[in-house]
């Protein structure tokens, strides 16, 4: 089984999609690792800005940008 590539708490971006809404895209912070036994891993993601939460799956997101400055926090409401 893969392990999951994101941790609670990580700052992540949600990609846009086929299925994907416009207005859900943005910063979010993973809250919980779903378990599944699928290639592509589950989480539950919190919006930063209106506390949306939604299940996504790993291919939908990509590391935050605050993450990849090295300031995994959520960004200001």
């Amino acid at each position: 089984m893969q392990p999951h590539r994101f941790e609670v708490g990580q700052n992540v971006e949600l990609l846009a999609g086929f299925l994907t809404p416009r207005d859900a895209l943005g910063h979010y912070t993973v809250v919980r690792l779903l378990p599944n036994d699928a290639a592509d891993r589950e989480y539950r993601i919190k919006n930063d800005r209106d506390g949306h939460e939604r299940v996504v799956r790993e291919s939908q997101m990509r590391l935050g940008s605050l993450a990849v400055l090295g300031k995994n926090l959520p960004l200001p409401g």
